[in-house]
């Protein structure tokens, strides 16, 4: 069967939940029958629909049947369908990006959001060109504001995914050195992060803005913005407190100052927090709420988390890292007072030619640290360490070298890239 994309609509309305994996299909959802990398969807169309599947979408004229619907490229047509989508709705959509933290400010916001309005936001870290339309297309009626994370690895990226999102808000919470290969360099990275500032612009959006933030602030002159920070006279006004190892936030509104104690790890989620406190004062949540909902939000997948082992107490941020998060994690590290203390990093992936050099960069910050253990993981803090510290070329060696050795009564830091998988460590701790 063959449709048109407004008819596809009114299908999707009539089947208004949508899958792209056949391990989550559910009775009377559409099947999106999406390629990879490694695996072609179109091969899972006939299972989807022996599972309950309404339809199955295709781009391959070998898996029709009376229940397939033949398209040009299923990954496009999902992509207009959930843009599509996006022009029916008349809610705020609260785009984030960044180079770190956006999916614990997109948390964050959720929590503080959905404590007074029915919120749809991204899940998890669908934050691609898959992603964004998946999130998209499970906005429904009952919807009253949406929060969808952007992430990129390219320039242009971050345009293309906010023409599908068409966001009323914005947030970037920082711009660092991340995906330098993809993007061409640290200037790429402004450019493409930017690309949510221009947009918004376009539309006479609101950039939520952090003030203490010299470059977001350049970057944002010109357009509606509400800013959040450290100074008086900034919409949302706060101080980071203790934060060894957890951190407090002073909130200050009104002439009150209300303490906050999060339940995340280190002083670099300051930002995140007063992002998500600006955001409610935004959408005008009550204040018990915005309080009540950053002090009851804790923190999973790996991210800025604090675990306590039989043996060692674990501050894990593994979930990712590039130069300035990895900096930021031993800085916030570095306050943590502990008898002993240790950390375990892997590699910071994708930096290009940058990749030796920023890596030289981090052992000659933990060399100025009172560490008693270091551990390095991956070929690139492999190749610049010099034997300097105990170094392995991939995770699994590390568990096993740490199942050998135990370590007990350690404070220990936990940090790298994906790619990494430095949560294989963490068996052995």
């Amino acid at each position: 069967m063959r449709i048109n994309l407004t008819e596809l609509y009114q299908l999707f309305l009539s089947h208004p939940v949508v899958s792209t994996d056949t391990r989550t299909i559910s009775t009377g959802c559409l099947f999106f029958a999406i390629k990879g990398e490694t695996f072609d969807g179109n091969s899972f169309a006939s299972e989807a629909i022996a599972k309950g599947a309404a339809f199955s979408i295709i781009d391959d004229p070998a898996a029709e049947s009376d229940k397939t619907i033949l398209v040009p490229d299923v990954l496009t047509t999902i992509q207009q369908l959930a843009s599509l989508h996006r022009s029916m709705l008349e809610i705020p959509v609260v785009a984030i990006t960044g180079t770190n933290g956006k999916t614990t400010t997109k948390e964050l916001m959720n929590a503080v959001l959905g404590s007074t309005y029915k919120v749809k936001a991204t899940a998890g870290n669908l934050n691609n060109h898959i992603g964004v339309p998946l999130t998209l297309l499970s906005i429904n009626s009952d919807t009253q504001i949406a929060i969808i994370e952007m992430g990129a690895n390219h320039q242009g990226e971050i345009e293309f995914l906010c023409n599908l999102a068409r966001p009323t808000h914005g947030l970037i919470t920082n711009i660092g050195k991340a995906h330098l290969e993809g993007f061409g360099g640290y200037e790429g990275v402004i450019r493409t992060k930017s690309e949510l500032y221009h947009f918004l612009r376009s539309v006479n959006g609101t950039a939520l803005v952090n003030g203490n933030n010299r470059l977001l602030g350049e970057l944002s002159e010109g357009m509606n913005r509400i800013f959040y920070g450290e100074n008086e006279g900034f919409r949302t006004t706060g101080k980071p407190l203790q934060s060894a190892p957890y951190l407090d936030v002073s909130w200050f509104k009104n002439g009150e100052n209300r303490i906050i104690q999060t339940q995340l790890v280190g002083a670099y989620n300051f930002e995140n927090v007063m992002a998500a406190i600006c955001a409610g004062v935004t959408f005008d949540v009550p204040d018990e709420n915005i309080a009540s909902s950053i002090a009851g939000y804790q923190p999973s997948n790996n991210r800025s988390q604090s675990l306590k082992t039989a043996y060692n107490l674990l501050i894990l941020d593994a979930y990712n890292a590039n130069p300035s998060s990895m900096q930021a994690a031993l800085q916030n590290f570095g306050t943590i007072k502990a008898e002993k203390k240790m950390v375990i990093l892997g590699d910071m992936l994708e930096l290009g030619n940058e990749g030796a050099a920023e890596h030289t960069a981090i052992l000659e910050t933990i060399s100025k640290m009172n560490l008693d253990k270091v551990i390095l993981v991956g070929p690139e803090f492999l190749a610049v360490s010099e034997s300097k510290f105990l170094s392995f070329e991939d995770s699994s060696s590390a568990a096993e070298w740490l199942k050998q050795h135990p370590v007990k009564d350690f404070t220990i830091l936990v940090k790298g890239s994906r790619g990494t998988k430095m949560e294989v460590v963490l068996d052995a701790l």
